[in-house]
């Protein structure tokens, strides 16, 4: 049977390779509301259909209805954010910066859950927030040339907090109730709050990019099942803390690969801070 940490590395890889997508999104112009709705009824249809043909029954329904809707609501405006943010500032900036979710779900998984790590675990948790602080050098040589920073930065504060509240609610919901249950109920929250927003927003702000927009968020959706299913897994398994950093670093994927198909610069600060999440995964382990 898997470990609690190779699940955590399964979803870091796959959850990355779905970020990267919110970056394709970004630069195709796609609109971030339509692609988000497809995104999470993409999830809705993967996770209801395991739901039902497990034939499991929902465990502890009144936990599953309120995680769900708080969790569903939190991680779509999360989602939406990110995306646009991207339009702001580069992806080297956007993802490490979201990442300082991470601060509150370490203080609630110790404060909270009263999780215990290893001295090497706590080693690789600062090496994470390091990862954060050496990424963040590049705030000051780059921007989107077609954005607006304070803007780009006032979206990536909307993802932090929403990020914290998505994260914790997966704990809750890992070990009181039916995970393919929550998953289920959540994201066919989420996607009615998308198509909310994208209602409130309108579909044709960029109305040559519907078709585009669909075939990304179903992309999206796939990866993201696998991803998420990986990490409550884990989180059945394994200390918050240090799952979620594990998880959380999900955007040196994205930068990864923004590297190579959008040719954005691999300066020093990026190359060094890839070189110490591999360093923060290793020690997480211990």
């Amino acid at each position: 049977m898997s470990s609690w940490y190779d699940y955590s590395v399964i979803a870091l890889l796959l959850l990355g390779s779905q970020r990267f997508l919110y970056k394709v999104a970004a630069e195709r112009g796609c609109s971030s509301s339509l692609t988000t709705a497809v995104f999470m009824g993409t999830v809705t249809l993967l996770s209801g259909a395991v739901f039902l043909g497990s034939g499991s029954s929902a465990q502890n329904l009144s936990a599953l209805i309120g995680l769900s809707l708080v969790n569903s609501i939190s991680f779509a405006i999360a989602t939406i954010a990110h995306m646009e943010a991207l339009r702001h500032l580069p992806a080297a900036v956007t993802f490490p910066l979201t990442r300082l979710s991470l601060v509150v779900v370490v203080v609630v998984s110790v404060g909270f859950f009263g999780e215990q790590l290893s001295s090497l675990q706590w080693f690789g948790v600062l090496l994470g927030f390091a990862v954060v602080a050496v990424l963040a050098m590049d705030m000051k040589n780059e921007a989107r040339p077609q954005g607006d920073r304070r803007t780009g930065f006032l979206f990536v504060t909307t993802c932090i907090l929403c990020g914290a509240i998505a994260a914790i609610t997966s704990k809750l919901a890992a070990v009181s109730t039916s995970t393919a249950g929550f998953m289920t109920l959540s994201y066919l929250l989420g996607t009615c709050f998308s198509l909310a927003i994208a209602k409130k927003w309108g579909y044709d702000r960029h109305p040559g990019r519907k078709g585009e927009a669909f075939g990304i968020g179903v992309l999206m959706g796939v990866l993201n099942y696998f991803g998420f299913s990986a990490f409550l897994t884990a989180l059945q398994r394994g200390p918050l803390s240090a799952i979620a950093l594990i998880t959380g670093m999900h955007f040196v994927i994205a930068i990864i690969l923004s590297v190579f198909l959008y040719r954005e610069k691999m300066t020093f600060p990026r190359g060094l801070g890839i070189g110490l999440t591999l360093l923060a995964v290793f020690f997480l382990k211990q």
